[in-house]
């Protein structure tokens, strides 16, 4: 398999593991950025990828992905002094404590917060409405796992779409970046069902389409 992207993982947990997991069995090449490579490279090293700062991942990454905290993808978009056109994919969402509800909304968004964080990245909203098992093979559940995108970057989005087309997932274009105000309470959802009501992580939302 042949890779067409770069892709910088920011972030080492369930999320960052499960998609890249996911990415490189398609054959993209994944480098893990973290504050303590070493604490990772395990992980990096079982899953067939590159680890180093996040300074060392983002260098030649044309895809950057945000797979920590929300206050810690604060931190990072704030810190890189130019994000020189990438696409930064936000998979982030603004939980509070105990997963009580959202910090922000419905006037703003964690993407958009980050956006304007982030020095001339091409922000897009993703990754961020269920859970990592499904993340990593979205294939396991029947049925397609519907994954939204936003970006005020049409290229990016069209980039980032295809990507999650590949990676198995239904990919659907949400339109500008505004529209993580609805995506990010729509991850909630997700959440209160997995562990509030008791449905577990096993799930996803699917599109059901009129067949005539």
């Amino acid at each position: 398999m042949t890779s067409t992207h770069t892709i910088a993982m920011l972030g080492a947990g369930n999320v960052g593991a499960a998609l890249a997991r996911n990415l490189i069995g398609l054959g993209e090449r994944v480098r893990f950025g973290v504050p303590d490579p070493q604490k990772h490279r395990a992980l990096a090293e079982t899953l067939g990828a590159d680890i180093g700062s996040v300074a060392d991942a983002l260098d030649a990454a044309d895809i950057a992905i945000l797979a920590v905290p929300y206050a810690a993808a604060l931190d990072i978009a704030a810190a890189v002094p130019d994000w020189n056109q990438r696409i930064l994919i936000d998979a982030t969402n603004p939980l509070n404590p105990g997963l009580a509800g959202l910090a922000l909304g419905p006037s703003t968004s964690a993407a958009e917060q980050l956006a304007a964080r982030a020095r001339n990245a091409r922000v897009v909203k993703c990754f961020n409405t269920t859970g990592a098992e499904n993340m990593a093979d979205p294939r396991r559940l029947d049925g397609g796992v519907f994954m939204p995108l936003a970006s005020d970057d049409a290229e990016a989005r069209a980039v980032v779409s295809a990507l999650v087309a590949r990676m198995g997932f239904d990919a659907a274009d949400a339109g500008a970046l505004s529209a993580a105000r609805y995506l990010e309470p729509f991850a909630m959802t997700w959440i209160h069902f997995a562990f509030a009501a008791g449905a577990g992580r096993d799930w996803a939302f699917s599109r059901v389409r009129r067949s005539r």
